[in-house]
């Protein structure tokens, strides 16, 4: 493809409770999309593991140096000369687990990995309570990766919420933002695509998310719609429901510096204060 230009795809998964199954079914998707023509390919949050109980957790994560998940894709990325974004995977991390995503090389090198900034400790309308801070490790530091690509900044699900992060990625250099995600069905329907339009829109930036979708092992719902926004906020590819699979798009970096050069919102910020009441000074 002429240079700036190439084939992104997202694979839509229903990760179980059994690590080795998920790494199958990850890298079956991943060959999939290459074979289709992506040159880039990211899986979803928790790609290795979706688990509601920590005991059990535990009883199946892996140190980063053995997890099999992450050598599959490695390899995989390898053969194809794809990149590959893994969108995370459950790291033991001593007491705890990182929610860590891998960014992955066509020589099958790790380029980044990013710790899951914001940890999602909600209690929902219909009843859900999540508290990942009781399992997760938080990150500390956002990451705009260089790849022979695009620069791309890393993000994981609840990160989508924090819009100055998003924008800090962008103002760092990255022309492709992320958010692959495990969201669950009733924040999904209420927020996943006004909030990905949002940050493309903010940052005039492509948003790339694969997403988990459907009934779990654990018996979570997930959302699915597994999507790819243009720097416009146009939704150019998404999967059509919650159910397994591969959507591609041409991501063309032109499109980043037209709407960045349309509405300069990245340029135009300034410092301000902010007063309780009463007038600035």
């Amino acid at each position: 493809m002429p240079e700036g230009r190439f084939i992104a795809a997202c694979v839509q998964m229903r990760s179980g409770r059994e690590p080795l199954a998920n790494r199958d079914a990850a890298v079956a998707g991943v060959r999939e999309a290459v074979a289709a023509g992506a040159h880039y390919v990211q899986t979803p949050e928790m790609t290795s593991l979706v688990e509601r109980s920590r005991t059990a957790m535990f009883e199946r994560v892996r140190a980063q140096e053995d997890d099999p998940t992450l050598a599959a894709l490695r390899d995989v990325a390898r053969e194809t000369g794809a990149v590959v974004q893994i969108g995370s995977l459950a790291i033991r991390n001593g007491e705890k687990i990182a929610n860590r995503a891998f960014l992955i090389d066509g020589q099958g090198e790790i380029v980044a990995a990013y710790d899951k900034l914001h940890l999602y400790d909600v209690d929902l309308p219909n009843g859900e309570r999540w508290r990942e801070s009781a399992t997760y490790t938080g990150g500390a530091c956002a990451i705009v990766a260089d790849t022979a690509l695009a620069p791309i900044g890393l993000g994981i699900c609840y990160d989508i919420r924090f819009p100055a992060l998003f924008r800090a990625l962008a103002e760092a250099g990255a022309s492709i933002l992320t958010a692959p995600a495990c969201f669950t069905q009733q924040t999904g329907e209420a927020h996943w695509h006004v909030l990905h339009r949002a940050r493309a829109i903010e940052t005039g930036s492509f948003m790339i998310s694969a997403a988990q979708g459907g009934r779990h092992e654990d018996g979570r719902d997930t959302y699915g719609h597994s999507i790819i926004v243009d720097p416009w906020g146009r939704v150019i590819a998404e999967a059509d429901g919650a159910e397994p699979g591969v959507i591609l798009a041409e991501i063309d970096l032109a499109r980043v510096a037209e709407a960045r050069g349309r509405i300069p919102a990245l340029q135009h910020a300034r410092p301000f204060t902010v007063e309780r009441v009463g007038r600035c000074s």
